[in-house]
């Protein structure tokens, strides 16, 4: 049994205590969702040990891999030969978690199910993440995040009027459909153990994920029974207040000044007083005049002109910055969210825990695990004996 079902000490807390310490995960996931839901999990405190494959293994991208596989220890793992499926099920007895992100079935033709998971652990928190779920008819469809979202009406949505959707580096259908709800998931049904109830099998899709938060374009399609196209919105550019703007250098600022008293406010900065009244309507030839005459204002300078211009105003203006500008950014900077990465390329950097409480700091634990680094001291503490953990090797369970 983990620490997390174990009593609490009577003993004076540390002043300092990562809320999910004693909880512990087994997470076989690869490439991008999986993954950042265990780092943020693993970040927050939890003994995170992540199973890969003796062959393949992780394929991500090394630079991707070292990023979100930090404060993780490595186990390598065959479960395709029976000692391995043998060994993954005693692990699941002392597990609080488990992750996997295969396809529907894959666990179960393995042996390492939800089923045969639970009957070894029935507290066991058992969270399968995949791209249409474990029900439906796209539960076997392959899919990227593109994919996702596609066919849930949120790639429609992204871009400028008349042109094809964009395509982000950040993606929206992986983090935001993916990797969230899944540690949402995980972490509910994890409370409910600890007040007594049963583990579960938390089934996160992808796809569902990401349709569950198309709220603003599912407002219009209540109202006027359709979404708008991309650039036909007040958040995807109908209205001048609400717009990106490039600049002399070719630089741009983000104009987001969608109340009228942030848009007066900006007005006045640009000493633009025949504007404040002109801050929303549907007048077409209004809305061109209005665009033209700030494209004309905020082209005649610099983005670094405007950054100095703007610096303490309150008008929801903001200049948009490369990542490399952010991470230098001293907002970022005092608020922890730049780290060092260690045993990166010189001055290669990472991106800390977004949760800030009381009684906790974040820390990078350990980097990102080699395969199969931690793989003998993982296994002695789930009670092998040296002689077996060399049995293991000697028939490739392990690795």
């Amino acid at each position: 049994m983990s620490p997390l079902h174990t009593q609490p000490s009577t003993a004076s807390p540390p002043a300092t205590t990562a809320p999910l310490a004693g909880v512990r995960i087994l997470d076989l996931t690869r490439l991008l969702p999986g993954p950042m839901c265990t780092l943020h999990l693993a970040d927050l405190g939890a003994d995170v040990i992540k199973i890969e494959d003796l062959e393949a293994g992780d394929y991500t991208a090394e630079p991707v891999r070292t990023l979100v596989n930090r404060n993780k220890r490595g186990l390598g793992l065959n479960l395709k030969s029976p000692e391995g499926v043998a060994t993954l099920l005693k692990l699941c007895e002392q597990a609080d978690v488990l992750v996997e992100s295969f396809r529907p079935g894959v666990m179960e033709r393995l042996g390492v199910g939800w089923a045969q998971a639970a009957a070894r652990n029935p507290k066991l928190v058992y969270c399968s993440l995949t791209g249409y779920g474990q029900t439906g008819p796209y539960r076997n469809a392959p899919g990227h995040d593109m994919n996702y979202c596609a066919l849930t009406g949120v790639a429609d949505q992204n871009g400028a009027a008349g042109q094809a959707p964009a395509l982000t580096s950040l993606p929206q259908a992986d983090l935001l459909g993916g990797s969230m709800p899944a540690v949402m998931g995980i972490l509910a049904a994890l409370y409910d153990v600890a007040r007594g109830g049963p583990g579960r099998h938390v089934d996160i899709a992808i796809a569902d994920g990401v349709l569950a938060h198309a709220v603003i374009p599912l407002a219009t399609v209540n109202t006027v029974g359709r979404s708008q196209p991309a650039g036909q919105s007040k958040l995807t550019g109908a209205l001048p207040c609400y717009a990106m703007y490039q600049t002399a250098d070719g630089g741009h600022l983000a104009v987001a000044a969608l109340e009228p008293k942030f848009w007066q406010g900006f007005c006045a900065l640009l000493g633009r007083e025949d504007l404040k009244d002109l801050h929303s309507f549907d007048d077409p030839e209004k809305i061109g005049w209005v665009r033209a005459e700030l494209r004309q204002l905020i082209a005649a300078q610099s983005l670094a002109w405007w950054t100095d211009k703007l610096a303490g105003s309150d008008c929801c203006v903001t200049p948009v910055l490369k990542l490399e500008q952010a991470l230098d950014d001293p907002h970022f900077q005092a608020r922890g969210m730049v780290r060092p990465l260690h045993g990166g390329p010189a001055q290669a950097r990472q991106l800390a825990c977004p949760v800030q409480m009381s009684g906790f700091d974040f820390e990078v634990r350990l980097p990102a695990p080699r395969r199969g680094e931690h793989t003998d001291s993982v296994l002695l503490a789930a009670g092998y004996t040296p002689e077996e953990v060399v049995q293991l090797r000697a028939l490739g369970a392990v690795g």
